[in-house]
């Protein structure tokens, strides 16, 4: 027997970090500008390969913060973003693609793990940090089909610094679509569930707001 699914908050954490960046990807494309913060948090994510709980891996919960509204806002709410819809099931299928192809996951690993080795010294955001990462997606994720097609405004996206946020935008968004179905999770179940998707994701915000007050 196919053992059932359920939604749980480790799963929600997934999505909410997959979501979080894809609109930061979609946010920076638009407009150059992203919140800092949840950018610094989804980053992090990129490194923590083996990070001991799926919180941990985003710095604690309040670190998807952005991506539970998202997430909220984008399966329960209308009207949705259609630009970041699109992305987030791009981004799963390239996830997919990546899963098939062990050599250029373990190149991608080493690569990580190499910029971290010599990145120690710079702080999550800097554009030094984005560089390297956004090099990386152009050597192994940017070669695989289908390609994410990012959508944004044409000036915004002629600026060096800004291409490379967002190519790091999206390895940051490929590494929770990676977590996401090492989760047992699959991309028709973000409709089948997003209703209780959608009550995890308010449940754990209200959770974080408490804590901080």
């Amino acid at each position: 027997m196919f053992e059932r699914f359920a939604m749980t908050e480790e799963r929600v954490l997934a999505l909410a970090g997959l979501f979080q960046a894809t609109t930061l990807t979609q946010q920076l494309a638009q407009t150059g500008q992203c919140d800092h913060n949840a950018l610094e948090s989804s980053m992090a994510s990129i490194f923590a390969i083996d990070a001991p709980s799926v919180p941990a891996v985003y710095q604690g919960v309040a670190g998807v913060r952005v991506g539970l509204r998202n997430l909220v806002d984008q399966l329960d709410s209308q009207p949705r973003q259609l630009n970041v819809v699109r992305m987030t099931v791009a981004v799963l299928r390239l996830e997919r693609s990546l899963a098939r192809r062990p050599a250029m996951m373990e190149h991608l690993q080493q690569g990580i793990l190499t910029i971290q080795r010599q990145s120690g010294h710079f702080e999550l955001g800097t554009s030094q940090l984005c560089n390297k990462l956004a090099q990386l997606y152009t050597e192994t994720l940017s070669t695989l089909r289908p390609r994410v097609m990012i959508t944004g405004d044409p000036h915004t996206l002629q600026r060096p610094e800004v291409v490379a946020k967002v190519r790091t935008g999206l390895l940051a968004a490929v590494r929770s679509a990676m977590l996401w179905r090492q989760l047992g999770g699959q991309q028709w179940q973000l409709i089948a569930y997003r209703r209780h998707a959608c009550m995890i994701a308010r449940g754990l915000l209200t959770g974080v707001t408490i804590e901080q007050g």
